[in-house]
């Protein structure tokens, strides 16, 4: 299965990749965006396996195993639609009113 972003995902990422470059280090912000896609690859094969979101049972959350950050997304027919990536002290409701 494929995964496909709604269309303020980018924004979300380059958000973090920012905070991590300037906080921390350019390495930094890379090694989580590898770790962003690699997880968005593993979920993609087996989106079954991944738990449904406490505010939106539609949505299954997931977490990054490194870093402070999760996904939501649902699974579509032929792909899972990735809604929003956000930090876990991001408020609740960030993202939950995207169109999916």
């Amino acid at each position: 299965m494929k995964y496909r972003l709604h269309r303020l995902v980018q924004d979300d990422v380059n958000h973090a990749m920012e905070w991590y470059d300037k906080n921390a280090s350019e390495k930094i912000a890379d090694e989580f965006f590898d770790e962003l896609v690699t997880t968005m690859d593993k979920v993609a094969v087996n989106p079954d396996l991944c738990h449904p979101d406490s505010v939106n049972p539609k949505l299954k959350r997931v977490n990054l195993k490194q870093y402070p950050y999760h996904f939501l997304f649902k699974i579509q027919k032929d792909h899972i639609y990735i809604v929003v990536v956000r930090h876990d002290k991001r408020h609740w409701s960030f993202g939950h009113r995207r169109k999916y």
